[in-house]
Order: C-alpha cells, then sequence, then structure tokens
C-alpha cells in the first residue's frame, strides 16, 4: 500500500476508534500481536487495535462506523483456524473484533433440544451448559477448550462425531449476526421447520466472517448418552474400513458416532517423540481404527452389539487386534493418541497438510493412489495419513524425510506432490478443503479446482452484501473476483 493511502486508512482507524467507548478498545500491542499471527505461524498480519465488544448492539455500532470509513473489520475467536482466516492484513489497516466478553448462554430449553448462547462462548462451556441438563451437544474438537463457538460456526467447524451427528452446519438451528452495514439479522429462533424464504443463517455458516459476524447461535442438543463403547482396533486392510464401518453401525442400529482412521506411521510418529504413551494393542497393523458408540436408550445395552461386531470381524480377518476401554481414563487415553497425531507431525519437522474428501466409498482407494503418488514423486517424504473415515474426510499429510532441510523439502513437496494430489481428488469429484475451509491460504486452490459457477455467484453475493468489502478482506472470495477494500482518500 503506498504510504499516503496507508497514511489515510490509519487516519480512519483513528476516527472509528475515537467513537468508540474506551473500554472495549485495546491497543496494546503485546495483546493484539496473540492474534496477528495464525495457529500454523503461516500468517502475519498488522492491527492499531483490537476491538472487544460487551453486546451484539456494540458489534452493531462497530461495523456501521467501520463501514462508514471504509476500514476492514476482522473477526477473531480461539485463533485456531488453519487457514489464515482470522488473521488480518500485514498492512495494519484492519481492526480486530473479538466477542470473547460475549460468552453468554442465553437460555438451555430442556424441552426443546436446544441451546442458545453468544457467539464468543467457548466450545467446552457449551458442552458443560448440555451436560448440566443432562442434554449432550455432540461438536467435539481437539481445540474445544480455546476454540469459540461463533468461530465453529464461521468456518463449519467438523470434528470426530460427524458420522453420527453431522458438522456443525447439521447443528445450527438459527443466528444473529450483525450484516456489512450495520444491521442485526435475528434469526434465533431454534425452529425446526421454518419454510419463510431463505434459510440466510446457512449462508453465514462456513462464510467465516465475509457476509457478516455472528454474534449468537441457537443450537441443536441431544439427549445424553446412558452408555458408550470405545474401542482401538488394529484392522488388516484400508479396503476392511468401509465394510468394518457398515458391519458397526448395522450391530449398534446406527449408535456409532466415530469412525476414525489412524495410520501406523502417524502412531507410530507420535509415540517415538512420546515416551509416557503407549501402543494400544499388543499386534501391530498398518492400520488402525478408533471407533466409539453411544446410545442414550436406558432398555438397550451396546455392550452385545460391540461384541458381536468384533467377533464377526475377526472371523473375517478384517479385525487383527484390538481394546476396548474398560473406564473413562482409558477411554480418554485412547481418544488423546488419536488427538495428539497433529503433534506427533509437529515434533517430527511438520508436514504438508491435505485437508481433503472423498464419498465414504472411495477412502481406501484415494489412500491407496495418493500414497502411491508420493511414493512415486516425493523422494523418500513420509506419509501420516488419518482422519474422519466415517465422513470421507482424510488428513493427508506429508512429511520430509528424517534429517532433510525441512524448508526446501516443503517446497518440492508443494511444487511436486501436492498437485497430483489435488488433480487426483479432483478426478474423484472430492474436495481439497474439507473441513478448514478456504481462509487466504486456500484461495488459490479455489482458483484452480473450484467451480467456476459456484466462486462467481458467491463474488455476487459478497458485492451485494457488502459492496465497501470490510468484512474480513482477502478471505474465502478471491480479491479479483470482488472489488478491493476501498480507501478514503486524503486531501
Amino acid at each position: 500500500m503506498p504510504a499516503k493511502e496507508r497514511r489515510c486508512a490509519m487516519e480512519s482507524c483513528e476516527s472509528v476508534l475515537a467513537e468508540l467507548s474506551a473500554e472495549i478498545v485495546v491497543q496494546d500491542q503485546d495483546i493484539i500481536q496473540s492474534y496477528t499471527t495464525d495457529f500454523r505461524n503461516k500468517y502475519h498480519g498488522a492491527s492499531p487495535a483490537l476491538l472487544r465488544p460487551r453486546s451484539t448492539a456494540e458489534v452493531a455500532r462497530i461495523v456501521e462506523l467501520c463501514g462508514n470509513h471504509n476500514i476492514g473489520i476482522v473477526p477473531v475467536g480461539g485463533n485456531t483456524s488453519y487457514c489464515g482466516g482470522a488473521t488480518p492484513s500485514p498492512q495494519g489497516n484492519q481492526l480486530l473484533v473479538s466477542l470473547q466478553r460475549m460468552n453468554s448462554i442465553r437460555e438451555v430449553d430442556a424441552n426443546d433440544l436446544s441451546m442458545t448462547v453468544d457467539a464468543g462462548c467457548l466450545l467446552s462451556d457449551i458442552q458443560e451448559a448440555a451436560e448440566a441438563e443432562k442434554l449432550f451437544f455432540p461438536l467435539s474438537l481437539g481445540s474445544q477448550k480455546s476454540c469459540q463457538i461463533g468461530g465453529n460456526v464461521s468456518t463449519n467447524a467438523g470434528g470426530v462425531s460427524a458420522v453420527r451427528y453431522g458438522i456443525t452446519r447439521d447443528l445450527v438451528l438459527g443466528l444473529e449476526a450483525v450484516l456489512p452495514n450495520g444491521q442485526i439479522l435475528n434469526n434465533l429462533a431454534p425452529l425446526r421447520k421454518d419454510n419463510r424464504g431463505y434459510a440466510l443463517h446457512h449462508l453465514l455458516i462456513g462464510a467465516e466472517g465475509t457476509l457478516g459476524i455472528v454474534t449468537a447461535a441457537s443450537l441443536r442438543l441431544h439427549r445424553a448418552p446412558t452408555s458408550q463403547v470405545t474401542a482401538f482396533l488394529a484392522v488388516r486392510e484400508t479396503s476392511d474400513l468401509m465394510p468394518l464401518l457398515a458391519m458397526a453401525q448395522g450391530a449398534t442400529g446406527e449408535a456409532v458416532t466415530s469412525f476414525e482412521y489412524i495410520s501406523h506411521a502417524s502412531l507410530q510418529m507420535l509415540l517415538n517423540k512420546s515416551p509416557g504413551l503407549r501402543h494400544p494393542t499388543e499386534e501391530q497393523s498398518k492400520h488402525y481404527v478408533l471407533i466409539e458408540a453411544a446410545t442414550s436408550s436406558t432398555v438397550h445395552s451396546l455392550d452385545p452389539a460391540i461384541e458381536a461386531f468384533l467377533e464377526a470381524g475377526m472371523e473375517q480377518g478384517m479385525i487383527l487386534d484390538g481394546t476396548i476401554a474398560a473406564s473413562e481414563k482409558q477411554r480418554m487415553d485412547l481418544w488423546n493418541l488419536r488427538e495428539h497425531i497433529p503433534e506427533g507431525e509437529v515434533l517430527n519437522g511438520g508436514s504438508i497438510k491435505h485437508d481433503v474428501s472423498v464419498r465414504v466409498s472411495q477412502v481406501a482407494q484415494f489412500i491407496e493412489l495418493g500414497s502411491a503418488l508420493v511414493a512415486q514423486y516425493g523422494q523418500g517424504a513420509r506419509l501420516s495419513i488419518y482422519g474422519h473415515v466415517g465422513d470421507g474426510n482424510i488428513h493427508f499429510n506429508v512429511l520430509a524425510p528424517e534429517g532433510a532441510e525441512t524448508n526446501a523439502f516443503f517446497e518440492m513437496l508443494e511444487a511436486e506432490v501436492s498437485p497430483r494430489l489435488y488433480d487426483l481428488i479432483a478426478k474423484m469429484d472430492g474436495s481439497f478443503s474439507a473441513e478448514y475451509g478456504l481462509g487466504q491460504d486456500k484461495l488459490m486452490l479455489n482458483e484452480i479446482y473450484g467451480d467456476p459457477v459456484k466462486a462467481n455467484l458467491m463474488a455476487t453475493l459478497k458485492a451485494a452484501t457488502d459492496p465497501k468489502n470490510i468484512m474480513n478482506p482477502g478471505k474465502v472470495v478471491a480479491p479479483r473476483q470482488h472489488q478491493t477494500q476501498e480507501v478514503r482518500i486524503c486531501a
């Protein structure tokens, strides 16, 4: 940005801050800097201030003022995005808005199986509020003690229970949001059926703050499980994954909540660097599954169903070994292995991540074909493969060989391997972004592999709802498809 335009932008930021209550403005750069670098330390931005409104009305006032002065707004939550979706521009001409002070549980309606919460509520607090009413909110993420529900909604977060309960979109009944013109959209009623035109709240889910700021959400709750069974299985081949899932669902009556795949390489990378952890099965395999089933029934027990499933899987040679959690501690130990797989990658030098999805029926085929591509073009690269195979979402991550110079090797991987993997995903009619979103990291991928008709429609929606491009500029919608953020011209 030219010096004059930068000066104008900073003056406009100062004008906005001057009209806001000092109680919601933070200009301490030591605090602000914790929001200006993304979770993966890949994007680095700057901002003159962090705004912490206490109410929806204050959010509306912020948006209105920023619109008047053509100042970009970047909503921030728990800063756990993998795609730089909440990182401001390095030019320092955008204001950060955090809803961390808006963290009330507005209502829990046990008879309606719904809950209405402020967007700044931590996911773990929502889970606990549901539990206090003997209910269950099934969205579960590794970052649930730091991520906020507004961010979960804005990124349409996935999680480990999607195979049974769906992703965030399936758990949202209504939203309250501040639109780019400062108006408040109140669509919070937790109705299961409402056919009064467009489902506008669905436009905001997954929009990453580019169409408005979500300030509250009505959420779908479920009956709390009365029993659950968790098992860690060594399985024969990836081709056995889908038959095993079908067998488990049939045996339990669709009670399977999670069906997670972990490759032996992924698990071993973690165990090699974490001496406090141990392998959960006596017999080892190239492939493992963490399966969990739960029921709210007070009549039917899952134990005989799981036993029948395991017996059938072993008789057919698909299950080689397994362990069933005998206590909550053992259950958490098994889940800790799964949730720390990304940490194992970090401890082994980091990875080039591919958050992809295919049809559930094609998961094994993708793993096989993708692994062959890495073997052919990866120059000795290591693979870490894991993910939510029950919903077709695979984290297909590539690491440098031990001892290799990481940065140079990653450049080679991004040039020679990643495009081939994305080409494969495109041929399989899959998605290059299963659950992480687009942010700023995947804009180019969307240019290459996205549907141009969809991209143009997104740009049209963005331009119509946010003509000044103040809402999280440069995210989700590629800059060339939408006018750049306006800058007020100084005299």
